[in-house]
């Protein structure tokens, strides 16, 4: 039976009750239980919205209904399947069903009866019941050989276009499921449910799939362009703050500046040179133990001081921190007994074999969340360290048996994919009640609304190749689209790399070329040889990685280098205007050509260059000993060569020389009076 209540379209059938409501701009919700109710969360639509009215139909026989809100509208047809259409009358999406004549209620025409004259009997929805009260969950769509469908966060993997794609809903080091997707037909579909599963988006169906949950929970929009979908999607998700202005500029980082002299001579050294610094790091292992959360005095005697002179020369702080608790450190057994820490369902409650036996934060749970920012303002907040790196953020368990984990908000393979934004929450929320309104984390995963907690998210443990640089452009402009504005990567990869290695020279300046185009430009790196320990004990018994400091890499690359930091200085105007936009709208900081050029059939194609913002277009060199590259100007405008002024006509493909000092760049034409200066920091 289906029918109307509240404004709401409902389909009772048998045990299950699936709800469709507006939600926000153009947008539904569809919901689905066995239950006597829902679950009543929100899960990553926590944005308040207007309260809209739909308008709801109900066919007589109340065997079919549709809602629209908006351009979007949503049927139910006779098979309890369901579809959505625009304004236009044109179909988005469908429920995957293949049912047998003899399931056909009266009324159905002819052609349906032969679309779902098939023998098969698969459902759109197929909830199968777990012992103890859950669901296995599969919910599938027709497939569009046609479709292109872009977004879903961080997969390391070189292509933009997911169609084809199989990816599994989980996190991983180097590896954030956010499961929002935006397809080239106009619409963007939220998979509004953190368990544990994956999605197929097969040439034959599309295929989500939840191990275990409660309820199915969806969300699906539609847009006449790409940029209003996704805003519309961050109107019900959250949208990042106003980036800081230092924030905008250039981040030196390494594993690991193991002392306070250590962190201070290469501060001073960059203001010697007078190379642009807006901050500097300190990484893991500061502390005497994990789940201390201090530093180790041994070799950091005075932080008060330290950063006194950082902020003097003009410098923020930033410190990692880990959610791992070592089972020997102070607060351990606390916070043990007050289930702060994350639970096993088999064997003894360590998550992680990082030297010594640890345990997870359980950062679902508030009062952890409290627990820990406590230790956190203490000891490093009070002292003048201006923001947070929030390390192993997926988290990284020693083993993945997702099955194996339980939360305080249920088990990880229920609500498992909500960690990372419940650990950003925490900070943020410490931050902003310290009066601090434009709070940035450095965090290694999200999920969708993570946006809204300050979350600068890095793309992991990568290694130090021209494939993996190649993954984080693709990467990057899918986080974009995913609904992650603030997005940034190892400038150079994480594992190997040595220095005076030519080879490693030549793929650190190309992607030191490729960040400054970036969202925020970030060194950092474990590059070879090591050094050897400071002692056995503490902060001093883990090594260090070389130096990853620009006069690391010989006078040719520091040259290079010194060019694209000042001209990363020389953007922050411009970085800002995008940045704002960001923060008031959701627009991915760095963004596939279709996101501005929707209406050019071959920008949808382009996988291998970016808008940097609404006015500069950036085709970074990927592969090794490239000297030319081919670049894809979209119709609609001029666009001017920043190297040479050369003014070339948009909607054609040009051969463009790609010199080790030199990364492909245009500028819309109309734009360039606003940004001569600023190039003018580049070698032409």
């Amino acid at each position: 039976m289906i029918y109307e209540d509240n404004n709401r379209l409902y389909l009772r059938n048998a045990s299950e009750l699936l709800e469709i409501q507006a939600w926000g701009e153009n947008s539904l919700r569809v919901r689905s239980s066995k239950a006597a109710t829902y679950t009543g969360r929100n899960n990553a639509l926590t944005e308040p919205i207007a309260q809209g009215t739909a308008v709801v139909t109900v066919g007589a026989e109340q065997n079919t209904g549709e809602i629209t809100n908006g351009q979007l509208t949503a049927k139910i047809d006779a098979f309890k399947n369901v579809s959505f259409y625009n304004q236009k009358g044109e179909l988005l999406l469908k429920g995957y069903q293949r049912n047998r004549v003899g399931d056909m209620s009266a009324g159905e025409n002819e052609a349906t009866v032969n679309h779902f004259n098939s023998a098969l009997n698969i459902d759109s929805r197929e909830f199968k019941a777990i012992p103890g009260g859950d669901f296995e969950l599969k919910v599938r769509f027709d497939a569009d050989s046609q479709e292109k469908l872009f977004g879903m966060g961080q997969y390391q993997q070189d292509f933009l276009n997911l169609k084809n794609a199989k990816l599994e809903l989980a996190h991983r080091n180097s590896q954030a499921s956010v499961p929002f997707v935006m397809s080239s037909k106009g619409y963007g579909m939220l998979w509004n449910n953190p368990a544990i599963g994956d999605v197929s988006f097969a040439k034959n169906l599309t295929e989500w799939h939840a191990l275990s949950t409660k309820e199915m929970d969806y969300w699906v929009t539609c847009g006449d362009t790409p940029s209003a979908i996704e805003e519309q999607y961050a109107a019900v998700t959250g949208k990042v703050p106003m980036m800081p202005d230092y924030a905008m500029g250039y981040w030196q980082c390494k594993l690991r500046y193991r002392t306070q002299d250590e962190l201070l001579a290469a501060a001073r050294e960059f203001k010697a040179r007078k190379l642009p610094i807006s901050v500097i790091v300190i990484d893991y292992f500061h502390w005497p133990k994990s789940g201390e959360y201090t530093f180790d005095k041994t070799y950091w005697p005075d932080p008060k001081k330290m950063i006194a002179e950082l902020h003097e020369m003009g410098i923020k702080l930033m410190v990692s921190v880990w959610p791992t608790v070592d089972q020997t450190s102070s607060h351990y057994q606390e916070m043990k007994e007050q289930g702060y820490l994350v639970q096993t369902e088999r064997g003894v409650p360590i998550t992680m074999d990082f030297l010594g036996n640890n345990g997870f934060v359980d950062f679902t749970n508030p009062d952890a969340r409290t627990y820990l920012w406590q230790l956190l303002k203490k000891n490093y907040a009070d002292k003048g360290v201006d923001l947070f790196w929030l390390d192993e953020a997926e988290p990284e368990y020693t083993v993945y048996d997702f099955d194996n984990y339980r939360y305080h908000q249920g088990t990880n393979l229920q609500i498992g994919n909500t960690y990372p934004v419940t650990y950003s929450k925490a900070i943020y929320d410490g931050q902003t009640e310290e009066g601090n309104q434009q709070v940035i984390n450095l965090v290694r995963c999200a999920w969708a609304g993570s946006q809204k907690y300050g979350a600068l998210v890095w793309s992991g443990d990568i290694d130090s190749s021209f494939q993996s640089l190649r993954n984080q452009l693709a990467i990057g402009l899918n986080m974009g689209i995913a609904g992650i504005p603030w997005w940034t990567t190892d400038i150079g990869g994480f594992h190997g790399g040595v220095d005076d290695d030519e080879g490693f020279r030549e793929l650190v300046t190309r992607w030191f070329e490729f960040a400054t185009f970036c969202p925020v430009m970030r060194m950092h790196g474990d590059r070879e040889p090591h050094t050897e320990p400071l002692s056995a004990v503490g902060g001093g018994k883990m090594p260090s990685g070389g130096a990853t400091e620009p006069w690391a890499y010989g006078d040719k690359v520091y040259g290079i280098m010194k060019q694209y930091l000042n001209l990363r200085e020389n953007l922050k105007d411009y970085i800002r205007t995008q940045m704002q936009a960001a923060h008031e709208k959701g627009t991915p900081v760095m963004r596939p050509l279709f996101y501005d050029f929707s209406k050019d059939k071959v920008a949808w194609d382009v996988e291998n260059e970016y808008m940097f913002g609404s006015d500069i277009l950036v085709a970074p060199v990927l592969y090794e000993g490239s000297n030319q590259r081919k670049v894809y100007l979209p119709v609609g405008t001029s666009w001017v060569n920043v190297y040479t002024d050369e003014v070339i006509a948009g909607g054609q493909e040009i051969a463009v020389e790609t010199p080790l000092n030199q990364l492909p760049v245009f500028v819309r034409q109309s734009a360039m009076p606003n940004l001569q200066t600023a190039f003018a920091a580049i070698n032409k």
